[in-house]
Formats: structure tokens, sequence, C-alpha cells
């Protein structure tokens, strides 16, 4: 399954950009980074069997567990790609939200899109790490 976020707002070459790089470098499923400006600009098409996670700040804060499992009943059910969105400032509209198979928050926090981009590549790579049974997931 494609791991796919698409970010409004470019993050360039950051110390945010590095840590994004370097954790999808470590999932073993496929990933893809689309950005697109602060307003406008195209959302790629959606082909086939997706799911739509949105980060959003009246999301759910799951568990990275949860969050694990959740990407692994959707890999195992067929899903071809899990899209993750991440909004300009203003975040999205109830609408956009409706349409969301899944509202996700890192928290009650306001995070800037830079880190919450490197906080999601993170929760991915974790997520894949504990569907692998990887030693790099500790519960406490």
């Amino acid at each position: 399954m494609l791991l796919h976020i698409v970010a409004r707002g470019r993050i360039g070459r950051s110390p945010e950009a590095e840590l994004v790089e370097r954790y999808l470098k470590r999932v073993t499923w496929p990933t893809r980074v689309t950005e697109l400006p602060d307003s406008g600009g195209r959302m790629p098409a959606i082909e086939g069997a997706t799911r739509v996670v949105m980060l959003d700040e009246k999301g759910e804060n799951l568990p990275s567990r949860t969050l694990a499992e959740k990407l692994g009943r959707w890999r195992d059910d067929g899903i071809r790609e899990t899209r993750f969105l991440i909004g300009a400032a203003d975040g999205f509209d109830d609408e956009a939200r409706a349409d969301a198979d899944l509202l996700l928050s890192f928290g009650r926090a306001t995070w800037p899109h830079m880190l919450a981009r490197a906080m999601l590549a993170e929760q991915l790579w974790r997520a894949a790490s504990i569907l692998a049974n990887h030693p790099y997931h500790r519960e406490g």
C-alpha cells in the first residue's frame, strides 16, 4: 500500500525536510510526498481503492499501535493508497473533513506544517515497524 503525504506549503531544504526524508527512507512500504502551494494547485487524482486521512486539530489522537493496526487492516483489505493530507495554516473546512476516512490529530497543540510533516513521517515509520514486529516501537 502506498503511503502518500500531500501537504500544503513547501519545506525546501530544512532540518524538518531532512527528518521527513530520513524516516520515509526507513519505511518498507512505498511512500510519496506531494507538495502543493499554500492555496490553489491541483490535488493528485485518486485512483482505485484509497483512504484519506486528514491531519486536523479536531481529529482523533490515536496511539501509535492503533494507527498501525488501522493501516494494517486497510492494507490487508486491498487498499492501494492511504493519502495523508496536511492543510495550510487555516486547515480544512467542514465539507473537506466530512469526506475524510479518518481525521487524525497529534494532540491539542497547533503544530507548524513542517513539524507536522516530520511527525507524520515518524509515525508512518513507527506503524510499519509495529506491523513488522521491529523493536523500534517500545510500549511503556
